[in-house]
């Protein structure tokens, strides 16, 4: 199974992200229903592992918080810009849950996650856009800003890779206290 845990989002907030789809052609703009907020990929894994997964994350203990999107900006490899992305606004709570979640899948003997945790939502995934064009479409909504959504409970995702997106499949819901 290839698994993640992430934060879902509620329907009204992606739709409201979804209004930003288009005016970039050639972009490859994100399903509203695959929206999320990552909070640790992990990847390729058989199933007894991530019965350990789910073990782990189920003895978790975290408050819920209040979560707020803010502002919209790029990914690069290699010098290209490569996916657009709002931004998660930071805040302590958010933070703490990442680091709880981190810490468990490192105790049940998952290797540390090596990139440094920078919440966002991916919009769309981006190949040979001139930069200008990108920059352009970024300027015309970076003042992009969500209302406060409450976050009761994370989830850990399976990802079905397929021919034009891939599927995240919502295997389990942790609830937050």
């Amino acid at each position: 199974m290839r698994l993640f845990v992430a934060l879902d989002l509620p329907r009204s907030l992606r739709e409201r992200l979804s209004w930003m789809a288009g005016g970039l052609p050639g972009a490859r703009w994100v399903a509203p229903e695959n929206y999320h907020v990552t909070l640790r990929f992990i990847g390729e894994l058989p199933g007894w592992r991530a019965e350990e997964v789910d073990i782990a994350l189920a003895g978790l203990r975290a408050p819920g918080f209040t979560l707020q999107l803010a502002g919209i900006g790029t990914h690069e490899k290699g010098g290209k810009v490569n996916a657009l992305w709002a931004g998660v606004e930071r805040n302590p709570q958010l933070d703490h849950l990442q680091t709880k979640i981190e810490t468990a899948l490192q105790r049940a003997g998952l290797e540390r996650e090596r990139r440094r945790f920078v919440p966002h939502v991916t919009l769309a995934r981006l190949d040979s856009i001139p930069e200008a064009k990108v920059a352009a479409w970024v300027a015309g909504h970076n003042l992009f800003r969500s209302d406060p959504v409450p976050v009761e409970h994370f989830t850990l995702f399976s990802s079905l890779l397929g021919k034009e997106q891939a599927a995240y499949v919502p295997e389990v819901e942790y609830n937050l206290a």
